[in-house]
């Protein structure tokens, strides 16, 4: 359940790593503070002001005559701050008026019920400064007007804003540096997903921390092993080859002016085979050097462009269904001989071909099924292998060197996505490339 609720992002993460401690913090800091400093603060000044407003009382039905009573009224004034006055004839209302802001109403209403043994009148919310007393006589009411803070902890709201507001300080200010520091390993990240789908162009400097700093120069490293090797291959695979085209053409031209014989014509046979693989071996050279720079390929008109080269000079055996347009980044010629390779490949061992271009964010799909022998499960992967050649569904006779699906998945993973082979729903085999949007 908590994965399912926590952020998947870094960035969201740390943030919740580092703020959420100082918002526990303040939590803890405030329930403290309103549960023991400010209801024993509250609870003190209630029983003062409630003791006060019961001795007052008693000294005004004990003063002899209305001078005493109007000299109580007076040094009450100045030198406690409570303002009284009497209204004679009148009665105290049934409900008292408590504000519903303030949470400690019942802490003074208890405090007066236990220190004045007459009705009274409590109101809390008519007088912004004041709180407001009326006590019952037998011939009218004695009024009281008391600050509010005698009364109450005012500083209550006081204390919260300055809470909230420090946490929205300090929470920004780590926000600020999270950001700073999580922007690194983005930038890290972007960098191997574009290197991932075969763009080099990006400049990666490592920033950061010293541990982003690390992570960085090693992906710096990692990067330029791989260049490297994959340079390596491409030379290697593009000398032997055209290092054998040299005396492969001389034997053609022997062969040519040479007197036809029926020995011969099999030498001719083994001649242009070896042609043909030493072409596939330079065409994985190619493809492996990806030398073009990305672009916007339309992978719609694509797919038309490769189908319509399929069925040049055949019967229409390559169908293409629900090809949309969709747009990405990549490499055309890469992608081109990818679906070349691909369609050929079912071509040469099905009666029909079907290319299906279908959306499913965030990636696009090229779907070739065919009605053939189909490749078994248990070896679908070894199909993938340079040179590898099935025996059990592909015919030894088929020409080709086990070079096809190869060329086909290092285009898709150059590309930032893959090639997987399925049973077809058509009888045949199912390959499916799966490229990023």
């Amino acid at each position: 359940m908590l994965r399912a609720i926590l952020p998947k992002s870094l960035y969201a993460r740390v943030a919740l790593i580092v703020i959420l401690p100082i918002f526990l913090m303040q939590a803890v800091v405030t329930y403290a503070f309103f549960e023991r400093h400010w209801d024993s603060v509250t609870a003190n000044l209630s029983r003062t002001t409630a003791g006060q407003i019961a001795y007052l009382t008693f000294l005004y039905e004990d003063a002899a005559s209305e001078n005493e009573r109007l000299q109580l009224f007076e040094t009450t004034l100045e030198i406690m701050d409570i303002s009284i006055r009497f209204v004679e004839g009148d009665v105290v209302p049934r409900d008292n008026k408590l504000s519903p802001f303030n949470l400690y109403n019942a802490v003074f209403e208890r405090r007066l019920r236990d220190r004045i043994n007459r009705p009274y009148w409590l109101n809390t919310q008519s007088w912004p400064g004041y709180v407001e007393v009326r006590v019952q006589l037998e011939d009218g009411v004695l009024v009281f007007f008391v600050l509010r803070d005698r009364v109450f902890a005012t500083t209550g709201p006081v204390f919260i804003i300055w809470l909230i507001g420090t946490s929205v300080l300090l929470g920004s200010i780590a926000i600020i540096f999270l950001r700073n520091q999580v922007r690194s390993i983005l930038r890290l990240a972007a960098a191997a997903e574009a290197f991932g789908r075969g763009r080099d162009s990006i400049e990666f400097r490592p920033t950061g921390a010293t541990e982003v700093r690390r992570a960085g120069r090693a992906f710096i490293a990692m990067r330029e092993r791989i260049k490297r090797q994959i340079d390596q291959r491409t030379t290697m695979l593009a000398g032997i080859s055209h290092d054998l085209r040299t005396p492969l053409t001389r034997l053609k031209l022997s062969l040519a002016m040479s007197p036809t014989a029926a020995d011969l014509e099999a030498m001719r046979n083994d001649v242009a085979e070896m042609e043909r693989m030493i072409l596939a071996y330079l065409e994985f050279a190619a493809d492996a050097a990806a030398t073009e720079a990305p672009a916007e390929v339309d992978l719609a008109a694509l797919i038309d462009e490769a189908v319509t080269a399929a069925n040049s000079g055949n019967e229409m055996r390559v169908q293409t269904l629900d090809t949309r347009r969709v747009v990405i980044e990549g490499r055309r010629t890469s992608l081109r001989r990818a679906l070349d390779n691909l369609i050929g490949n079912s071509v040469k061992y099905a009666n029909s071909v079907w290319v299906t271009l279908r959306i499913d964010e965030p990636h696009v799909e090229i779907i070739v099924d065919d009605d053939g022998p189909g490749i078994p499960e248990q070896v679908r992967e070894t199909a993938f292998k340079p040179f590898e050649r099935l025996d059990q569904a592909r015919s030894q006779s088929t020409p080709g060197v086990g070079l096809g699906l190869t060329i086909v998945r290092d285009a898709a993973r150059s590309h930032g996505g893959d090639v997987t082979l399925h049973e077809s729903p058509r009888g045949g085999l199912r390959a499916i490339i799966r490229l990023p949007t």
